[in-house]
């Protein structure tokens, strides 16, 4: 087996997700098993109960697994379903401890940070290759060089290139090589104080990822080489890029693997990249633009939508559009009105959250969409919303709302069903990972997916309400997709509407980029139809 440990150093955000999934693409694309993981230095279980305003997006797989937002751009580019085990966090391992404490398991030993936390995180990291049919085990590990709560996991690392031998066991760390405009140079200082925090506890990196927006010159990169103690060659500029999908192509010209399979001692063929270079040579050659709303509460943070929004990269790609994402805040859309809020785009999409704040705005957008005939997709929340839209404005219930907004509403058109409890507990409590889906035949539902069996991914407790479901339907609101038994409903449509569909489950979290989710890729096919016939919702305001 052999392992790369990718660490990230003098700031957040580098980008050690896209980095770990890039070189994981172009080892499995020279034929190598490649599995890869999520080390998280918090506290928390998993980020389930985190605020996306904190952490961003949380990543649900199929198994149920809340997890970090980078095993989404693991999935994506390697093209493989993990599970939660693939995201480890501390509150994880500590757990495991306590609790094999508790039993009696360490026989009456004093338990301690070294050795029985850095055995139980290399227990981790060994347990991602026990099927064998693994070659290469790439392990993510989150945080910044120097942050406390890391180093258990750094420790741990090092212990495992001192167990599996360096030939088996590399060390990759992302840096950071700022450019001062006042000074028109590049700085390497941070970089070298970075990998001195590694050295100090006994970690020799292997190969440097530089960060920067400027080409690095052979002298920068002499320099870099000389004071990191690694061989020039394997200083990589890790420049910006126009798109997260350029990162493997650019690492792969700079000989990033090549360097680490020759460091691996491992031989592999070249890298088969031509349909990955299709895809960037179609992306590059787009012209075209449309523009969609995304009407959430959490739009100042676009990493709380990161699928979202790489869903309708993939969509609009396999559409020749670019799709620019205009965020409206659901407050605004209350304080404005929805003609103002959505003036100028050719397609609405509402996506999940929870609590009722913006609820009000999120009905009003779907109603403005569903009249003005412009294209919506409803995610989770969004599907709950547009039946309490469709409940008020089009079957008259004035008062339908949902129970976890307002327990005691006259009208709960979405609620918790028979047999569900709330504990009042928030981990880990909701219906989660993928479940089964049955299409009704005739439907857009149907013409989407091109079958009518399907498997989705969810995170949310509340359902639609069953008691509600027939004076819906006779209204003309579609149940297209529901639990094999019928009992839940999954995909709800309209059929006299160019398209108006919405999903209780997340189609964000199987998009892959040569695999658009068919409900992306038939809102984005809506858009482009919409905006090319010559209207518009501004020319419909205006009207």
């Amino acid at each position: 087996m052999k392992y790369i440990f990718i660490t990230g150093g003098v700031v957040s955000s580098l980008g050690k997700g896209i980095a770990a999934a890039s070189l994981g693409l172009l080892l499995k694309q020279r034929g190598l098993r490649v599995a890869i993981q999520k080390f998280d230095p918090y506290l928390n279980v998993d980020p389930g109960t985190m605020s996306p305003y904190q952490h961003g997006e949380v990543f649900v797989t199929d198994d149920g697994g809340e997890a970090d937002l980078d095993l989404g751009h693991y999935e994506r580019f390697l093209d493989q379903n993990l599970t939660r085990d693939n995201s480890v966090t501390a509150g994880k391992v500590y757990q495991s401890v306590i609790e094999r404490e508790r039993s009696g398991g360490y026989l009456g030993k004093t338990v301690q940070v070294v050795p029985h936390v850095t055995d139980e995180i290399k227990t981790r990291i060994r347990a991602c290759g026990e099927n064998g049919n693994v070659d290469v085990i790439i392990t993510e590990i989150g945080g910044t060089t120097g942050d406390i709560e890391g180093l258990p996991f750094l420790e741990a690392c090092r212990q495992m290139r001192h167990e599996e031998g360096a030939d088996n066991c590399i060390f990759i760390h992302l840096t950071l090589i700022p450019y001062i405009k006042a000074a028109k140079e590049i700085k390497t200082k941070p970089t070298q104080h970075s990998v001195k925090g590694l050295l100090e506890i006994g970690i020799q990196p292997d190969v440097l990822l530089c960060r920067s927006e400027r080409p690095l010159s052979a002298e920068i990169r002499g320099k870099i080489a000389l004071f990191c103690n690694v061989r020039e060659r394997a200083v990589i500029e890790a420049r910006d890029v126009a798109s997260i999908y350029h990162v493997p192509l650019h690492f792969h010209r700079e000989g990033l693997d090549d360097i680490v399979l020759k460091l691996l001692h491992v031989n592999a063929p070249e890298p088969n990249m031509e349909e990955w270079e299709g895809m960037i040579q179609r992306m590059t050659a787009i012209e075209d633009e449309v523009k969609i709303a995304v009407v959430g509460k959490y739009v100042q943070v676009q990493d709380a939508y990161k699928s979202i929004i790489e869903s309708f990269t993939h969509a609009g790609v396999q559409n020749d559009v670019h799709v620019t994402v205009q965020w409206v805040d659901a407050e605004d859309v209350e304080k404005l009105g929805a003609d103002e809020a959505l003036r100028g785009v050719s397609g609405v999409l509402v996506p999940g959250g929870f609590g009722e704040r913006g609820i009000a705005g999120k009905v009003e957008a779907i109603r403005y969409a569903r009249e003005n005939d412009v294209p919506f997709l409803g995610i989770c929340l969004g599907l709950q919303c547009a039946v309490i839209e469709f409940a008020r404005n089009v079957c008259g219930i004035a008062d339908a709302l949902s129970s976890e907004f307002s327990p005691s509403c006259a009208h709960p058109v979405i609620d918790l069903m028979e047999g569900q409890t709330h504990s009042g507990k928030k981990g880990g409590t909701m219906r989660l990972g993928a479940w089964p889906c049955h299409i009704k035949p005739g439907t857009l539902a149907a013409d989407l997916y091109a079958t009518t069996e399907i498997s989705e991914r969810h995170r949310h407790r509340w359902e639609v309400n069953n008691a509600y479901r027939e004076q819906l339907e006779k209204a003309g609101l579609t149940i297209s997709g529901t639990s094999p038994d019928g009992s839940l409903v999954e995909i709800v449509e309209i059929t006299d509407h160019p398209y108006f569909i919405a999903g209780q489950f997340h189609p964000e979290l199987k998009s892959r980029p040569h695999r658009p989710h068919p409900m992306f890729f038939g809102l984005v096919r809506a858009a482009k139809a919409l905006k090319n016939s010559g209207s518009s919702t501004t020319q419909r305001a205006s009207a």
